[in-house]
C-alpha cells in the first residue's frame, strides 16, 4: 500500500498514466487543463458527473429521414456492458413535441420517430454497468462508519473542524507536536 498525507498540498503527484484495477474512492473529482482560450494565463476545471450507480453515458446527434424517423447505432459492446437504459431526446432548431423512442435498444440500436423529415435530434442514453466486474463489485451507496471512525470526518474542515477530527487521525496517527519537538532534539 502507498500512503501519502499533506494538510495543504498534494499528498501524491503523478505525471503520466496511472492505472487502478480496483475501486477508486475519492471526495471529489475533476479535470484540470490549460484553458483553451488563454492557455498561458488560466486553467480550466470541470467536475465529474457521478451517480450512485455504475452509470455510463452515451450521446450524439442524428438527422431524421423522410419519414421523420432515425435508427441510432450504439457500440457493439453496449448491451454486453449495460442494462436499465434511460433515453433523452431533444429536437434542435424547431419544437419536436411528438418525438419518441419507437424501439428500445436491441441488437445495439434504437429507433426514434415522431419528428419532421430532416430534423436534427440530440439523443442521450444511459445504462447501468452489468459486466462481470461491475456485478461483483457494486459500491455501497451508504455505509455505516466503523466504530473507531465514528465522530471523525473524511473532510473535517468542510464541517468546521480541524484536522484532529479527520478520519486519517484515527487510521494513521501522526506524532503529537510534543513528540515532534523531542524528535528534532
Amino acid at each position: 500500500a502507498v500512503y501519502g498525507y499533506s494538510g495543504s498540498g498534494y499528498a501524491g503527484y503523478f505525471q503520466g498514466r496511472v492505472r487502478i484495477t480496483g475501486n477508486l474512492s475519492k471526495g471529489s473529482g475533476s479535470f484540470k487543463i490549460d484553458h483553451p482560450l488563454d492557455p498561458e494565463n488560466k486553467f480550466l476545471q470541470h467536475s465529474f458527473v457521478e451517480s450512485p450507480d455504475m452509470m455510463n453515458i452515451y450521446n450524439g446527434n442524428v438527422t431524421l429521414d423522410e419519414n421523420g424517423r432515425a435508427t441510432v447505432r450504439v457500440p457493439d459492446y453496449f448491451e454486453a456492458l449495460n442494462r436499465d437504459f434511460r433515453y433523452q431526446l431533444t429536437a434542435i432548431g424547431a419544437p419536436g413535441p411528438n418525438l419518441y423512442i419507437a424501439e428500445k435498444i436491441s441488437d445495439n440500436r434504437f429507433k426514434i420517430a415522431g419528428g419532421k423529415p430532416g430534423m436534427e435530434i440530440s439523443w442521450q442514453v444511459t445504462g447501468i454497468r452489468h459486466d462481470p466486474y461491475a456485478v461483483a463489485n457494486r459500491i455501497a451507496v451508504e455505509e455505516v462508519k466503523p466504530a473507531e471512525e465514528c465522530g471523525y470526518y473524511l473532510h473535517p474542515k468542510a464541517y468546521g473542524f480541524t484536522e484532529e477530527k479527520g478520519i486519517e487521525t484515527v487510521r494513521n496517527p501522526r506524532p503529537s507536536p510534543q513528540i515532534r519537538k523531542l524528535a528534532k532534539k
